[in-house]
């Protein structure tokens, strides 16, 4: 139970912020019993009063059934969270907009399959096959804005980049990850393509069409966008991040929304889930956003429209999380239970999402599925030991031998599962063996990527003298310089980013806070370096000194 501390007369306020501070459990329904509340209190005792917190909601059956606050939403002005508190719920936002799109569909001012470059015709040629269909399911290839202003030198957080950017970016870019429906990479580019869509087609803002078609009707009285980042908004929480044992102000000022920007209570996403479970119109059109995707070769994934459509120790899920600057987010929706849980929260390193499926132990009774390790012969560990190259990006990871099981340096250890086969720790991979030059690494929605073994490089001084020079790319609008420094190659970048590379494969480098490194030759001569990150792949960089 949570309780306010006894304090004298003299700190009578700061008592009545206590009381605040400990908002008790609202619910529209039937309320979850004491316990369980003691037990969903203990997932947030780690939010104070002098500490940014979350907000949680619980529904069965389109009633609530707990909200709580915990923590403060300002802590300049000693402001509690409220259970009506209003926060940024990252990429959560990604299935509104998917829904505004699916509403413009039903109205027939357009197909989901429609090219991308039919409303939006400043994007290049090599579009010309990218549908809104794709662009909202990650399967068009396109490199995420976010990661291409962060090689440019301007991550996400240090400029106040707008739609406008967003398409300028994705307008200069002269190929994709991959060719539209072959594969899957997360991108927030697609989304903010299909917000600019929308507004296109509907006449109006994207964030007035969505008010006026979504929010209004479904009664979300306290959502909205982020389309203007000074704009004030009353009732919303200051997002933080960690320093030490204080704390930093780390809010969003950017405008680029689609992809993210929504402003929302945990009360309005649990209104939001219940349109799922809805009849008539609202409800065949929310049930298309939970069609998982299909690749051209038939391949289905665990990707809807804006939705993950996944398992949780062994309980159908349908959900998303989110996390832009200091906020962080995750809603779930569990079908079979017709069981949904928000949690919104005003701090980086909250753990949104594992405290989320926290709840959803408790009323599920669910249990991590355990994984049996299968007996191997130490000595067949010293085979599957090496450096493996991805054949589909170029990135490289390695598995080193700790005592008698195999770890990727780094990374998670493996659990061997059969002869050459291992699950990933972290739970959301597995690795296969073919043979002793070829891996299957299998990704947490199904994708399979292959890998092959190739030989660790160890360059000379020559040899890296040979990759010094001055290289620039128009896509990235950025130039990087490599240079020899004490015998180690490194990337500089205006004003001040200074990277030691270390050597994978040949000619291939790891860059930390980049990604792969890869210089480009031609008849023996290099002209070309390349990075390739999580969501952008072999974006190039011309050798111009």
């Amino acid at each position: 139970m949570c309780r306010p501390p006894t304090v004298p007369r003299a700190l009578i306020g700061l008592a009545v912020l206590a009381i605040l501070a400990c908002v008790p459990a609202r619910a529209h329904g039937q309320v979850l019993p004491p316990e369980q509340q003691a037990r969903i209190d203990a997932l947030f005792s780690r939010f104070t009063l002098s500490t940014p917190g979350c907000a949680v909601g619980v529904a069965r059956a389109g009633q609530t059934v707990f909200e709580k606050a915990y923590g403060m939403a300002d802590l300049e002005r000693e402001v509690p969270n409220r259970p009506d508190t209003i926060f940024e719920a990252g990429s959560i936002a990604k299935q509104f907009t998917a829904a505004a799109v699916l509403l413009l569909a039903r109205d027939g001012k357009l197909s989901i399959d429609d090219p991308v470059r039919r409303y939006v015709p400043e994007l290049p040629e090599h579009n010309a096959s990218l549908t809104l269909r794709h662009a909202l399911t990650h399967t068009g290839g396109l490199r995420d804005w976010g990661e291409i202003t962060a090689i440019g030198g301007w991550p996400r957080g240090t400029r106040a980049h707008t739609q406008t950017h967003v398409l300028e970016i994705a307008a200069r870019q002269r190929s994709l990850n991959f060719a539209p429906g072959s594969n899957w990479s997360y991108s927030n580019t697609g989304y903010n393509l299909a917000a600019i869509v929308v507004s296109r087609v509907a006449g109006m803002p994207f964030a007035e069409f969505c008010r006026r078609r979504l929010f209004e009707p479904l009664g979300l009285s306290r959502t909205s966008w982020r389309d203007d980042h000074a704009r004030i908004v009353k009732g919303r929480a200051i997002a933080y991040a960690p320093d030490g044992k204080d704390f930093r102000t780390r809010m969003p000022f950017e405008d680029a929304h689609g992809n993210g920007g929504l402003l929302t209570t945990v009360g309005d996403l649990l209104r939001w889930n219940t349109r799922f479970d809805g009849e008539g119109p609202d409800g065949v059109l929310a049930r298309q956003q939970v069609e998982p995707a299909t690749l051209v070769t038939g391949e289905k994934l665990d990707y809807g429209l804006g939705l993950f459509l996944t398992t949780y120790n062994g309980v159908a899920e349908v959900g998303h999380g989110g996390a832009t600057a200091g906020y962080e987010a995750y809603l779930a929706r569990y079908p079979e239970h017709r069981l949904s849980i928000a949690v919104l929260c005003n701090v980086s390193g909250a753990g949104a999402e594992a405290r989320a499926r926290g709840i959803a132990d408790l009323l599920l009774g669910t249990k991590p599925a355990t994984v049996r390790p299968a007996p191997v012969a130490p000595a067949f560990l010293n085979a599957w030991v090496g450096l493996y190259r991805s054949e589909l990006t170029g990135r490289a990871f390695d598995i080193v031998r700790e005592d008698d099981r195999l770890r990727v340096e780094g990374g998670p250890g493996l659990v061997a599962t059969g002869h050459g086969r291992f699950a990933v720790a972290d739970g959301a991979r597995e690795i296969a063996f073919e043979n002793e030059r070829t891996a299957i690494l299998r990704h947490a929605n199904g994708l399979k990527e292959r890998y092959e073994r190739v030989e660790r490089a160890r360059p000379s001084a020559e040899d890296l003298r040979a990759l010094e020079g001055v290289y620039a790319s128009e896509e990235a609008e950025a130039v990087y310089g490599a240079v020899v420094q004490k015998g180690e190659l490194k990337l500089w970048r205006r004003p001040n980013l200074l990277i030691a590379l270390k050597p994978t494969y040949a000619d291939a480098f790891n860059a930390p806070g980049l990604g792969t490194v890869r210089f480009h030759r031609e008849e023996g001569r290099v002209v070309e370096m390349s990075i390739s990150g999580e969501r952008v792949w072999d974006l190039r960089f011309k050798k111009v000194q």
